[in-house]
């Protein structure tokens, strides 16, 4: 009594595509898909800026560019 057999979930999905449209179904599954893809861009993104960073920071300690004083 607790579950969903999928005999109810075909029902709720008759509802859903009745009440909304199919138009308005795909239009949504697009923008998903594409919100998605940008989230994951981003997060390689956010990935690249650090490995960046971490080898420029080395580069900096090798070089000798870096004088260890502090600026306060």
């Amino acid at each position: 009594m607790g579950s969903f057999s999928l005999f109810h979930w075909l029902v709720v999905l008759v509802i859903v595509v009745l009440v909304f449209g199919t138009k308005k179904l795909s239009g949504l599954g697009k923008d998903l898909g594409s919100g998605i893809r940008g989230f994951k861009e981003g997060l390689k993104g956010d990935e690249e800026v650090k490995d960046s960073s971490i080898k420029n920071t080395g580069a900096e300690a090798e070089s000798g560019s870096v004088t260890g004083k502090d600026k306060r």
